[in-house]
């Protein structure tokens, strides 16, 4: 219940501050309203603000929506190792100290989120703590690390913010275009309903999102080999496959959003196209030939 009233809260206030936006800009710019160039920006504004306003907002709605804990203050042995091996990691990757929290799942796993280089967090699940050895942590926390050292999140953004434009704006161009043809042969000058007009907006939408999905999840997969590359430079290739081992029989993961695709483990499906992480067997070879 948390994690819906979260997106649709989220979801709402971006609409409402892009519309704000978007009614400011277009006079501005002089756009004529129906033209292309005014859909572009519509596009545009939707596709990248909603990217940049999410990646903004990302450290807060991680902690919220999984409940993690942010260790201000180490309280046990753990805490302090935990916090201790993210300081020693983030110096070594000159990336500045991110926010570190444990969150309760029984799932392996851990995620990485924030805005920048310098203002992240690293959130890892107790399932991780308890079912993974020492040396496997370190490697999982320096993959999140790595994650945060080459600027994967504003890299994301910018990709999704990219795919979101074209998206919106091929459908609404494509939709324009069948309505203006119907509208011309139809001797009584109609043309689509305002139903028949978002649906086909609708179905477009759902069509192009799915094969810009496969670009996204494709650069997905490029990075996790490249953080478990630099978790390998961090802590050593052995200590990664391990812990890559350790994943093969994990729960399936319950993060959502871009916390699915900045964790250790991603979300299992039929088709390779579709999934954020590549399969375990695969990073594994990879780090092997690195080794």
């Amino acid at each position: 219940m948390k994690r819906i009233f979260l997106f649709l809260a989220t979801n709402i206030a971006i609409i409402v501050v892009l519309s704000i936006v978007l009614s400011i800009l277009g006079p501005m710019l002089g756009l004529e309203p129906g033209s292309y160039g005014s859909l572009l920006l519509f596009a545009a504004v939707f596709g990248f603000g909603g990217a940049f306003i999410s990646l903004l907002l990302s450290k807060t709605i991680a902690k919220h929506s999984v409940g993690a804990q942010v260790i201000n203050q180490p309280n046990s042995e753990v805490e302090r190792w935990l916090v201790n091996t993210v300081a020693r990691q983030a110096k070594q990757a000159g990336v500045g100290m991110p926010e570190v929290a444990i969150y309760d799942s029984p799932e392996m796993n851990a995620f990485a989120t924030g805005a920048s280089r310098n203002n992240s967090l690293v959130a890892v699940s107790s399932g991780l703590l308890r079912h993974m050895e020492k040396q496997e942590v370190e490697a999982v926390l320096a993959h999140e690390i790595s994650h945060v050292a080459n600027g994967d999140m504003v890299t994301l953004t910018l990709i999704q913010g990219v795919v979101n434009t074209f998206v919106i704006f091929l459908a609404r161009a494509i939709a324009g275009v069948i309505n203006s043809a119907l509208r011309g042969n139809n001797n009584q000058g109609g043309g689509l309903g305002g139903f028949a007009y978002y649906g086909i907006v609708i179905v477009l939408e759902i069509v192009f999102g799915i094969l810009a999905s496969i670009i996204v999840m494709w650069f997905s997969r490029q990075r996790e080999y490249r953080a478990d590359a630099g978790a390998a430079r961090l802590e050593g290739s052995h200590a990664m496959i391990a812990a890559l081992n350790r994943l093969k029989g994990n729960h399936e993961s319950q993060l959502e959003g871009t916390m699915t695709a900045f964790g250790i483990a991603g979300k299992r499906s039929r088709a390779e196209w579709f999934m954020s992480h590549p399969p375990i067997e695969k990073r594994i070879a990879a780090l092997r030939e690195i080794a």
